[in-house]
């Protein structure tokens, strides 16, 4: 592919949700629902997690153009029984039902000690990291997991795509240190860091996505354009370990899309059908650490696990150990100070998405 290189505007948060705002504005979504979708994409950018914030903002578009998604949905509790619920999305946009059923999941953990909750009828969420850090600031340990809206991940040995990038996300509080946050797709990478390498005018690491034939490549283009898209499991291919992402995915499906009794990356399967509504489902997991041990008593000793693995020699003086969370914790402090970073090409699109619906372009005053 030809390279080149890509403008960077950095985009206030303040200004991005300002933004966002409009544009949701413009589309009939009442300001509830608006203020929760915003605040959920922008958090996601601020963590660096650029393939899950703004960028999913032309994917949106698309989807409402084609009538899958609901700008005025009736999100509701549709079983609560003791320590579980399921929460059904009325097909809006899943930030909505994500936020709502996580909790709902924390309500029930500071009751119970446990709480779990399914959403069904759902849409992209956004980064399941930002969910399970929900539980974080209510001081318990959150686990999410969530279905997905495209087939795009091969099974391994397959030549066709038979489910998607299938996210993990867990979180745990600490005291002292900043709390363990992990955020991993069960793909190699998600859709939207091939985006992001497009946007950017850069080319894949091999491994990461394969061509209409099945056949590994370098090119985001070509990786995207594939119908359907092919990316590979966690791992890469069998001798590195990619039945693990696999069998992790299924696992995914099993707690987000079965158990809620959703579609399987976006399909009925049934019918084997496509829909126009895509039926994605969410797992949502609280624990109160407080119901297992004297309060506190689990905080302290993850800082003391957390403070063994910061002190590891590491290979290169220049980079320490991490662990989970911390890339994404720097991240948030630099860019509340600078900005959030955002391609010309990206910019683009939002002014085109802008345009076409009717709402003021305000990211125009910003400059590369």
């Amino acid at each position: 592919m030809n390279a080149r290189e890509a403008a960077i505007f950095n985009i206030s948060p303040d200004t991005l949700r300002r933004q966002l705002s409009e544009i949701y504005h413009a589309w009939g979504m009442p300001d509830t629902n608006i203020e929760t979708i915003v605040n959920n994409m922008v958090e996601s950018d601020l963590r660096g997690i650029d393939s899950h914030g703004v960028g999913m903002l032309p994917r949106y578009d698309g989807l409402r153009r084609d009538g899958g998604l609901n700008m005025t949905p009736n999100v509701r509790v549709m079983t609560d029984f003791g320590a579980v619920a399921l929460v059904d999305a009325d097909h809006g946009l899943g930030h909505i039902a994500g936020t709502l059923a996580m909790q709902l999941a924390c309500d029930k953990a500071e009751q119970f000690g446990v709480g779990a909750v399914t959403a069904r009828g759902s849409n992209h969420f956004g980064a399941a990291g930002v969910y399970s850090t929900m539980a974080v600031d209510r001081g318990l340990i959150g686990l999410c997991t969530t279905g997905t809206t495209q087939r795009s991940v091969l099974p391994t040995f397959a030549k066709e795509p038979r489910f998607s990038t299938n996210p993990i996300a867990f979180a745990a509080p600490a005291k002292r240190n900043n709390a363990f946050s992990l955020d991993m797709a069960t793909s190699t990478v998600a859709v939207g860091k091939l985006n992001i390498a497009r946007r950017a005018g850069k080319e894949l690491p091999l491994g990461w996505a394969h061509d209409e034939t099945g056949l590994p490549t370098t090119d985001p283009n070509v990786a995207l354009n594939a119908v359907p898209k092919r990316l590979s499991p966690l791992g890469g291919s069998r001798e590195l370990g990619s039945h693990k992402g696999y069998g992790l995915a299924m696992m995914v499906d099993i707690l987000s899309s079965v158990l809620s009794g959703s579609f399987i990356g976006g399909y009925n399967l049934k019918t084997g059908d496509r829909e126009q509504h895509i039926n994605v489902g969410h797992f949502c997991l609280a624990l109160n650490p407080a119901a297992f041990r004297e309060e506190g008593a689990f905080e302290e000793e993850l800082d003391d696990l957390i403070d063994m693995l910061h002190g590891t020699e590491p290979v290169d003086p220049a980079q320490p150990v991490l662990v989970a969370g911390d890339p994404e914790h720097s991240e948030r402090q630099k860019r509340l100070e600078t900005g959030i970073p955002m391609t010309d090409t990206l910019f683009n699109e939002v002014r085109e998405v802008a345009e076409a619906c009717g709402a003021p372009f305000i990211l125009g005053n910003e400059t590369p």
